[in-house]
């Protein structure tokens, strides 16, 4: 009876995607799901800071990062076209999927299995360090001078910053610009150095990565936003009004934009 149960429920949840599948097809590009997808991000973030789940300071952190992805998504691409897919076979597999998954786990699954334990959740982050130790170590090894070493930089400043240790990161990034000026290196370090309180130093690498692509709406956000940490909120509403005044009106970062406008002082 259990399973009868259990299929009935994972038929329910599968019911949105029967429907989303046997529907008539609506033509959506890369661009426009991957922006629904990041406003979602954004309000369930909110939704956590709300619970308490985010204290602030990670909420904020996180937003930022969202907004960049935001920034940084690439034009719309050529819609895709689904107009030839079979409804009926596809709705039959989403009811199929649910049966096929119930009879293998009755013969394969083992619901009284226990969560891994906190000792191994230790020791996989224990050899996490020790890889990232040992890419710490490698690309030590490397003349400072050569490509090679340069890209070595750049995933040891993606690795540290996924950890969490944003100064090693940043010192990272640093070192990569230091062998060769990037405009999107460049904003990824102002964006860190901002995530670090670090607000003038980033507004040197920002103004320095204007001079090369002046109308780069990502810098130009990182330029609004530097100057509204530093205090300085009438500098941050002309950055971004100014950023907004040379956008169009489907620019997809636009609503970012507006909410920090609204948040000024």
């Amino acid at each position: 009876m259990i399973w009868l149960l259990l299929g009935g429920v994972a038929a329910l949840a599968l019911a949105p995607l029967a429907w989303a599948l046997l529907r008539p097809a609506r033509l959506r590009g890369r661009s426009e799901a991957d922006l629904a997808l990041y406003r979602a991000q954004l309000a369930e973030l909110d939704r956590e800071l709300e619970t308490g789940r985010l204290d602030a300071a990670q909420h904020q952190a996180a937003r930022l990062e969202v907004q960049r992805r935001i920034l940084a998504a690439p034009a719309e691409d050529a819609a895709e076209d689904r107009s030839g897919r079979t409804p009926g076979l596809l709705g039959a597999l989403v009811f199929l999927l649910p049966a096929a998954a119930i009879g293998l786990y009755m013969t394969r699954g083992t619901p009284d299995m226990p969560a891994a334990p906190f000792a191994a959740r230790q020791e996989q982050m224990a050899t996490e360090d020790r890889m990232l130790e040992m890419l710490r170590a490698r690309v030590a090894m490397l003349d400072p001078a050569t490509d090679t070493a340069r890209q070595g930089q750049i995933l040891l400043g993606n690795a540290e910053r996924s950890r969490g240790r944003l100064a090693e990161a940043a010192a990272a990034y640093r070192a990569a610009l230091d062998s060769r000026f990037e405009v999107e290196l460049a904003g990824d370090l102002a964006e860190l150095e901002i995530e670090r309180g670090e607000v003038e130093a980033a507004a040197a690498l920002i103004a320095r990565a204007l001079g090369s692509a002046p109308r780069e709406p990502r810098l130009r956000f990182l330029a609004g936003l530097a100057e509204a940490r530093a205090g300085r909120a009438d500098n941050a509403r002309r950055t971004w009004q100014a950023l907004l005044a040379d956008a169009g009106p489907e620019a997809p970062w636009r609503p970012v934009v507006e909410r920090q406008l609204q948040a000024l002082p």
